[in-house]
């Protein structure tokens, strides 16, 4: 390999025009003489003389020294020649020149811009004044503008945040910078194009990351995934063991070891054709199914069961998981689950008893223990076809249970017949359940369905059915067993599909001792009995019924009474209720619709409570606690001082004590109550 050394004089170095010269030169003399020229300067690697990019790029200025190497047997000769040319002036005169020097300008540009085209990245060239000079196709399809409308004009104007510019004034790279444009994400790379220590533009290469970032969440999650299953497999207590296709155990967790007994190395990287030739794993791996529930004796002793499931990769046997649990603690397991299981059943039928079974039991109104205890069994009753019998005092609410277990039932689309037994005749009754024939009896001028046969396919309730005299109880019993009936005066055997709900306030068991009430009857009846309480043993259920109705007569009365006062809640908890809701009911009407006020006070309800409630309380416990008789004033201090702290109005206090306004005014400024007046019209 021969050097020379060359010092460039041409006072602007080798750029871009003279070195298209050089290459010229290079090329014709590589093909007179055979032989391979090459530059290096810079200490840079050599580059072939007759490619003019990579000469460029050498950026070669005036007084920059320049070796030129070659090899042949003309080397020498072909060195000296190019080193003459490249110390001299670069003047060429000869057309012919000229022309293959521009040919290599233009075949070198032609060869830029094709590599521009294919670029995968952006690259967007500024000149020295921020005007484009080359938008390549990607950057196209990136920034979604096209080359046509932006090449030559000012890159403000079609990229108004750019930062291109700013990198071509302070000469200052800006690399890796990551932007959002639309829907992408770009890494940009702006690099200032610098001659002879001044700013002649700038470059930007930017390249579409959006599919990588994607790619890289997917890796971060995986490996998040990863982790977590890791954590997992590493926190539970059953034991868990991988094995690979061939056999091999590649996984163990510890609470595998803890249960096995067994040192990690004596498990992991051991083939189970060895350690266990006839276990479930081996079994499952061959097979390529699953072994279940399968209980063996391991090394130390230790019973587990074991299910052994077979991992499946594209269609393809990838291994198998073993998962132990000590035998041991299955049964303490399956004591805890029967332990939960009994307290859930517990729970679940208290459940029950706390809340209205279904939505047609919505009108019967209460909360307390026995009354959801009876909603319960008349649920369950609306189940099936037994006949049911309501049993409760007079006002307690038996036939809206009745109505509740017909709409709760399957015969919800067919008639509910309400009948009355002590309402009606005994000369009508029958005629009234049964239906009669026409001419049947005087004034019978056509013929009547009963209430039996107007209930087919759905319920009949008969109410007070212990009012029923015995002949008419012998008819009903016949239509309990037999489902079928005549009318009177007919011979025709009328079947129907009913369900019969009969209710009575009056004591059967009694009844039939004595004699008044069939006792096979009876218990054709009490198939299902469900037993309603009376209100004095609900008493919380009656601020309910008590808001309830409130509600309900304000609205229908178009009243605008605001509500009840505390003290006027009391007595009708302290009240007994001998008729029931239905006497409750009664009451909230009568006082709301003869009050004027905003507020229902004790003092607007009926005499008979309050005398009640008067009449059951101790005062003398009140006073003392020992048989001392004391002054008169202090009772009456005493009296005054109870009802103006519970009534908080002389006009409210003077009605409940029987005394005047006027009076119970004077006794309170007599012993200083005035202060516990809270409430007084004026």
């Amino acid at each position: 390999m021969v050097n020379s050394k060359a010092v460039i004089k041409h006072n602007k170095g080798l750029h871009t025009r003279v070195a298209a010269m050089v290459v010229q030169k290079s090329q014709e003399l590589q093909e007179k003489y055979k032989v391979s020229l090459y530059f290096q300067c810079h200490n840079r690697e050599k580059v072939l003389a007759n490619s003019l990019i990579p000469l460029v790029s050498l950026r070669i200025k005036a007084g920059d020294e320049l070796w030129v190497s070659s090899c042949g047997e003309m080397a020498e000769t072909a060195i000296a020649e190019m080193v003459e040319f490249l110390e001299s002036d670069f003047l060429i005169s000869d057309v012919d020149t000229i022309n293959k020097v521009d040919n290599v300008l233009q075949n070198n540009s032609f060869t830029a811009e094709q590599v521009f085209n294919s670029m995968a990245n952006g690259l967007l060239v500024i000149d020295e004044n921020d005007i484009i000079t080359v938008f390549n196709p990607a950057a196209e399809k990136i920034i979604g503008i096209s080359a046509a409308d932006v090449v030559g004009k000012n890159v403000y104007e079609s990229i108004p945040d750019t930062r291109l510019p700013l990198v071509n004034k302070t000469m200052v790279p800006e690399l890796g910078y990551r932007q959002v444009i639309g829907n992408s994400v770009i890494i940009t790379n702006r690099t200032p194009i610098i001659v002879e220590g001044q700013s002649k533009g700038a470059v930007a290469i930017f390249e579409d990351i959006s599919s990588l970032e994607n790619i890289t969440h997917e890796l971060r999650e995986v490996k998040e995934l990863k982790e977590r299953l890791h954590l997992v497999l590493e926190s539970v207590q059953d034991g868990i063991c991988v094995v690979d296709k061939l056999g091999y155990i590649t996984y163990v967790n510890p609470a595998y070891l803890r249960i096995t007994q067994t040192p990690i190395e004596k498990l992991v990287g051991q083939n189970i054709a060895r350690l266990s030739p006839r276990g479930a794993r081996s079994k499952a791996l061959v097979t390529g199914k699953s072994v279940l529930g399968n209980i063996c004796c391991k090394p130390n002793g230790q019973t587990v069961v074991s299910n052994v499931n077979p991992i499946i990769v594209y269609g393809e046997l990838a291994g198998v998981v073993s998962v132990i649990k000590k035998i041991s603690e299955v049964q303490a397991v399956m004591d805890k689950l029967n332990e939960v299981t009994a307290r859930a059943e517990y729970l679940e039928h208290e459940l029950r008893r706390t809340r209205k079974p279904v939505k047609a039991f919505d009108k019967f109104i209460g909360r307390s223990g026995k009354v959801l205890d009876a909603l319960a069994v008349a649920a369950k009753a609306a189940e099936g076809q037994a006949t049911v019998l309501i049993r409760g005092e007079s006002g307690t609410g038996k036939e809206l249970v009745a109505e509740g277990i017909h709409f709760a039932s399957r015969r919800v689309n067919g008639p509910f017949i309400r009948v009355n037994c002590a309402a009606i005749p005994v000369s009508l009754l029958e005629s009234e359940l049964f239906g009669h024939e026409k001419g049947a009896f005087t004034g019978a001028h056509r013929r009547k369905l009963g209430n039996f046969e107007l209930a087919d396919k759905g319920t009949i309730f008969l109410d007070e059915i212990g009012d029923m005299e015995e002949n008419m109880q012998a008819k009903i019993l016949r239509v309990l067993q037999k489902k079928e009936f005549q009318r009177v005066g007919g011979e025709e055997l009328i079947s129907v599909d009913v369900k019969i709900i009969a209710a009575t306030h009056r004591d059967l068991e009694k009844m039939v001792l004595d004699g008044g009430f069939r006792e096979d009857l009876y218990y054709r009846l009490n198939i299902i009995p469900i037993f309603l309480p009376p209100l004095r043993e609900r008493k919380e259920d009656i601020p309910l019924l008590v808001e309830y109705f409130f509600n309900k007569i304000c609205s229908e009365l178009g009243k605008k009474v605001k509500g009840l006062r505390q003290d006027a809640l009391e007595v009708l908890m302290r009240y007994r209720w001998p008729g029931n809701v239905r006497e409750l009911e009664n009451i909230m009407e009568r006082v709301i619709t003869l009050t004027e006020e905003p507020y229902i006070g004790v003092e607007n309800l009926p005499t008979y409570l309050r005398e009640e409630l008067i009449g059951g309380t101790d005062f003398s416990a009140q006073f003392t606690a020992d048989e001392t008789i004391l002054p008169w004033v202090t009772y009456e201090k005493t009296i005054i001082n109870m009802a103006l702290k519970k009534y908080g109005s002389f006009n409210r206090a003077a009605k409940v004590l029987g005394l005047t306004h006027k009076t119970v005014a004077a006794k309170a400024r007599k012993y200083n109550l005035e202060k516990l007046v809270t409430w007084e019209r004026r």
